[in-house]
């Protein structure tokens, strides 16, 4: 079994040292490949570009490497490393994002239910210590403590898209052409 609070042990300082977050950290076993899937974002803008994942997927890796050749190999069996920005339709996983992203709608997956559900979908109102509050469409408002969250995500909408920050326009508008050889001309 892979321990989990070992890996983000290791992980958490390799992300900072780049400036990173981290929003998600979690091992996925399937029955082609077990995943070892880490989400991280810039503060400054809540995503993590191609190149920052990059950055970061080699900073992991050489980190492992190293542990690896010392016989302490933090993940035992062959898996594939997954490094990611969260996206629009983030997930929720920590107590700042339910305060950052109040106002939009979102799906919270509920460990125990609350007034009878298991599921609430609305407009999240924010968190206050761990009690975390939503407009639920269904039931009104509903809360509950951070601790009974199994899982959550912002809901897209165009709301969500208006007051996303996107991570650079620079050279969206720019096309390049190459010239046409013979072939391609007929």
């Amino acid at each position: 079994m892979t321990d989990m609070t070992a890996i983000m042990n290791l992980i958490t300082p390799e992300a900072e040292a780049l400036g990173f977050e981290l929003v998600r950290v979690q091992f996925v076993s399937s029955a082609d490949e077990p995943t070892l899937q880490i989400m991280a974002e810039r503060p400054e803008t809540g995503q993590l570009g191609i190149d920052d994942c990059a950055t970061l997927s080699r900073r992991i890796s050489a980190k492992f490497d190293e542990l690896e050749e010392t016989g302490r190999d933090p993940i035992e069996e062959a898996y594939r490393l997954e490094v990611s920005s969260p996206g629009i339709d983030r997930p929720l996983t920590r107590a700042k994002d339910y305060a950052n992203w109040a106002g939009h709608e979102a799906r919270i997956n509920l460990i125990d239910a609350v007034s009878g559900k298991k599921q609430l979908r609305g407009l999240l109102e924010g968190i206050e210590g761990e009690i975390i509050a939503i407009d639920d469409r269904k039931a009104g408002r509903q809360t509950t403590t951070l601790d009974n969250v199994h899982s959550a995500k912002l809901i897209l909408t165009d709301a969500l898209i208006a007051a996303t920050i996107p991570v650079s326009a620079d050279g969206a508008d720019e096309i390049e052409e190459e010239p046409l050889n013979e072939e391609q001309e007929d």
